[in-house]
């Protein structure tokens, strides 16, 4: 066996052979990414994800592979859309496992703090439109193959130097076709707070394709505003015990007004909704939200309403968002919407610091469980 392993430690590929590493991006729970190019062949940008060895929390490495690695790895495998990023190859070096997938230049999270840091302005409504759509496009193949990604947030949303959106980081992802035991069996929590749905603050144990819509409508707020709709205080968790988000929820029920049994009526049901009794009733106040970001289009507004809707059974699904009348007005989205607009942004995206100095501003998701914690026309006019 011995002899085995070290013959086949002789014939693996090494990262550093065959890809030269150019630069740092970003560093997260699982693992490092950076910017590579092959050594040889055609000289493409490309980024490698590497994987810690060592598992949260152990002080000494780790052989194994972890859940959200091989979650990862196996779905990305399968994935092939235009809007979802793409697995390349999977290597195997110095005790950890390397992915190498598309390279985008940008995350939405970067591209929102330049607006409002260095340009000072908001981002047009072209560039929101089309950020939205294809965003929507690849969680809408996501869902159509039975996969939840359960993460989404501005910085797991990368996007091209020309606009075009790769929906990245599938490590909380999961294939939700007959499955043997509630999800949340298996990941006790998912989605960062800011962009979790009101039935995962409740505490269901079965949720739906409606957890990333929620997400989305979060983004979709987050690019008018250029600031979280739903910045809540996160409360970590102790003891294994999950604490009730107070805060996060208080945040939501102030713009979406407190859910009555008629807009959700299955909310008694929710294994937290006793908790609900312990705030003040509040009025819908969305339309007054979405007027003081200058945007006027009344159905931006009712997408927007339609994605933040109390009731998982009554949130607008990702297919059905697409075909909304908000894509079909002028300006209409379009594929690459830099390239439209002749916008250019900063070539980088976080580093180290920015992610520390940012901290405050986009939570991660708090980590307790193993794998809780990474269609096409010929015209440019997607619609």
């Amino acid at each position: 066996m011995e002899n085995y392993k070290r013959k086949r430690e002789k014939q693996r590929v090494r990262v550093r052979s065959k890809y030269e590493i150019i630069g740092f991006i970003s560093s997260g729970t699982y693992g490092r990414v950076y910017k590579a190019r092959p050594r040889e062949g055609p000289q493409v940008e490309l980024a490698i994800k590497k994987f810690k060895p060592e598992r949260e929390g152990e002080a000494r490495p780790s052989s194994g592979i972890s859940q959200s690695a091989c979650r990862e790895i196996g779905l990305c495998r399968e994935l092939h859309h235009e809007n979802i990023v793409e697995l390349c190859e999977v290597l195997m070096d110095d005790n950890a496992i390397h992915m190498v997938m598309d390279y985008a230049e940008f995350d939405l999270l970067s591209i929102m703090q330049h607006h409002t840091h260095h340009l000072r302005k908001p981002m047009t409504e072209l560039v929101i439109k089309s950020l939205l759509w294809q965003l929507l496009n690849g969680v809408s193949y996501l869902h159509a193959n039975l996969i939840l990604q359960r993460d989404l947030k501005p910085a797991n949303i990368m996007i091209t130097s020309s606009g075009v959106v790769k929906v990245g980081d599938m490590g909380l992802a999961r294939v939700f076709r007959r499955p043997f035991q509630p999800l949340y069996n298996g990941d006790k929590v998912v989605v960062t707070v800011w962009y979790r749905a009101p039935e995962l603050l409740l505490g269901t144990r079965h949720y739906t394709t409606a957890v990333d819509m929620w997400s989305v409508g979060c983004i979709f707020a987050e690019m008018l505003a250029l600031r979280p709709i739903f910045k809540g205080d996160e409360i970590k968790m102790e003891k294994k015990q999950i604490p009730f988000q107070r805060n996060q929820v208080n945040r939501i029920i102030e713009v979406l007004g407190t859910p009555s049994k008629e807009q959700w009526p299955t909310m008694e049901l929710m294994p937290d909704y006793a908790q609900m009794k312990q705030f003040r009733n509040y009025p819908n106040a969305l339309k007054a939200w979405f007027t003081n970001t200058g945007h006027k289009s009344e159905t931006g507004l009712q997408l927007l309403s339609s994605l933040l809707e109390y009731d998982p059974e009554r949130r607008i699904t990702a297919e059905d968002a697409l075909d909304h009348p908000y894509f079909r007005e002028e300006p209409r989205p379009v594929r690459h919407p830099f390239l439209e607009q002749n916008i250019s942004y900063p070539r980088r995206r976080l580093t180290l610091d920015d992610l520390c100095d940012a901290k405050s501003q986009h939570p991660k998701i708090s980590q307790h469980s193993e794998a809780g914690a990474s269609g096409s026309s010929a015209m440019n006019t997607v619609v």
